[in-house]
């Protein structure tokens, strides 16, 4: 099998700046419409690392057993760079794995991952931008001793694999683009055990409600024109799943039987509405909600009662300074917060170029 390295950055929570070539290869979508509002300043965020132009589109984290942290970054701002796993840790230890493009599409997009209870590490390889032909795929690094054995496609046939969240013996994979026959707007949560992984390879059936769907969504497409759904997931405490639609900025509350299969589905009474969801991440401790409000260059924080709080908010920057640069992901360590820059705006969004600045920050709660 053919490998490449993960890059190792290292000393993570330091402000590190990574060696960066000049060039102006990032997408510019500077004629986009931006929100036209007025963005308040809120909060302190810190620069985490400035990313060199091959990892100009940080996305995904995941913490790994070891307590180091894993990064996706699909590079779709510019995918004339591979799309990569960056591992941050406090030496200089390499981890080697190879990440297959799709046959077809000659491109490995990951996005979100997590861990699995097997040791193994699972990604979302979103293929949507590339070819919208059910292309996304499920992905596992084969993980022994530390180091990577291989990389292989567990699940096929998504339309818009995004977010990877194991529970138990059981993985949770948000689809943003699952399209039916009479709905064009659609998205979806499926789910898929562990047993049924390992027993072999999942051929979903396309536009369908394919036996391993938990919940569908339907995306109001607004003045975006986004009709992306389902985006980041996560539970809390109880075992309630969240997840949130990217283009309208429902947040929607799943909860299950003792079987593992939906009990309902509801919209969560927030105290304002979220344009937005991209990631989030629940706070067991807590069952606090914290959430990227992509467009709004935000993010927010739900407590359990539907409070919204914003923690964070800036306007257009290119955020070398540690400000929100259109924050796609974050992800709690101990008491701080960690905050990816995905810096690929939409129409209607405050974020309104992909500039060649690429970073991460964060925040101390």
């Amino acid at each position: 099998m053919k490998q490449f390295i993960i890059p190792v950055l290292l000393g993570l929570g330091l402000a590190t700046s990574c060696q960066k070539k000049e060039n102006s290869k990032g997408v510019n979508t500077g004629d986009l419409d931006s929100a036209k509002e007025t963005v308040s300043m809120i909060g302190s965020p810190k620069l985490l690392y400035t990313l060199p132009e091959k990892y100009n589109t940080p996305d995904g984290m995941a913490l790994a057993p070891d307590g180091s942290i894993f990064l996706s970054v699909p590079n779709l701002a510019d995918n004339s760079y591979p799309g990569v796993l960056v591992k941050f840790a406090p030496d200089s230890v390499q981890f080697f794995t190879g990440l297959p493009v799709h046959p077809d599409t000659k491109h490995a997009c990951p996005m979100d991952l997590a861990f699995g209870p097997d040791g193994n590490l699972y990604y979302a390889d979103n293929q949507f931008e590339n070819d919208k032909n059910y292309k996304s795929r499920l992905m596992r690094v084969r993980i022994k001793n530390g180091k990577a054995q291989g990389v292989e496609p567990v699940v096929t046939g998504f339309g818009l694999s995004n977010a990877v969240v194991w529970k138990g013996n059981t993985i949770y994979v948000t689809d943003s683009q699952w399209d039916m026959p009479n709905n064009d707007k659609g998205s979806a949560v499926f789910h898929f055990t562990l047993d049924e992984l390992n027993k072999g390879r999942i051929s979903l059936k396309t536009r369908t409600i394919d036996s391993h769907i938990l919940a569908t969504f339907t995306t109001e497409v607004n003045e975006t024109g986004v009709d992306n759904g389902a985006d980041g997931l996560d539970y809390d405490s109880k075992g309630n799943f969240y997840t949130g639609s990217f283009g309208d900025g429902t947040l929607y509350k799943l909860t299950l039987k003792p079987d593992g299969s939906l009990a309902s589905k509801a919209v969560v009474k927030v105290s304002e509405k979220i344009p937005c969801v991209d990631g989030l991440i629940v706070d067991r401790k807590t069952d606090l909600i914290y959430l990227c409000n992509s467009r709004m260059n935000a993010v927010m924080r739900i407590a359990p009662d539907g409070k919204v709080t914003t923690l964070v908010q800036n306007g257009d920057t290119d955020g070398k300074s540690g400000q929100i640069d259109q924050p796609a992901e974050v992800l709690l360590k101990g008491n701080r917060l960690y905050i990816t820059d995905y810096d690929k705006p939409e129409k209607k969004f405050v974020n309104t170029r992909a500039d060649d600045v690429h970073t991460m920050s964060y925040v101390d709660l």
